[in-house]
């Protein structure tokens, strides 16, 4: 009688344990660019060794490309593997028909409402704004070309 006590219990937690798996898969949420510019496709290779992303080849370094709503602002961090950092031009509130600029600090600076955004991860760093600014994919093909995509 003991061994089939102990065969029940065991079925018993396992199931639990399945039910408890299913529900934390399900329940995770979709990590997500917090911002409402319209969604865009796309996929560039840029060239490191031409003039106009030489700059990208030291940490940061940066310039801009075209793609993406208004243009992409690409940053050598320094830090990372690849240690560059993509962010759309458009400002996240998408309520600018200018891009937004970068003077080589900190921070991507919207110049219809002067909100700033990190150019670490995006997040605003003016009060009262919660959209951060739309982060893209880079990869590094070979050590002169990176990839950029939407996520």
């Amino acid at each position: 009688m003991q061994p089939l006590i102990n065969k029940l219990a065991i079925i018993t937690m396992r199931k639990i344990l399945l039910l408890s798996l299913i529900i934390s898969f399900f329940s995770c949420e979709k990590n997500e660019t917090n911002d409402i510019l319209p969604d865009v496709n796309f996929n560039i290779t840029i060239n490191l060794d031409l003039p106009q992303y030489i700059n990208l080849q030291t940490p940061s370094g940066w310039s801009y490309t075209n793609g993406g709503i208004q243009g992409i602002i690409i940053q050598n961090t320094g830090i990372g593997n690849p240690p560059y950092k993509a962010f759309e031009r458009a400002c996240p509130n998408y309520d600018c028909s200018s891009p937004m600029t970068f003077d080589g600090s900190l921070k991507l600076k919207c110049t219809c409402d002067s909100s700033e955004y990190s150019i670490y991860d995006g997040s605003p760093q003016t009060t009262g704004n919660s959209h951060f600014a739309r982060e893209y994919k880079v990869i590094k093909i070979n050590s002169s070309a990176l990839n950029i995509t939407n996520f």
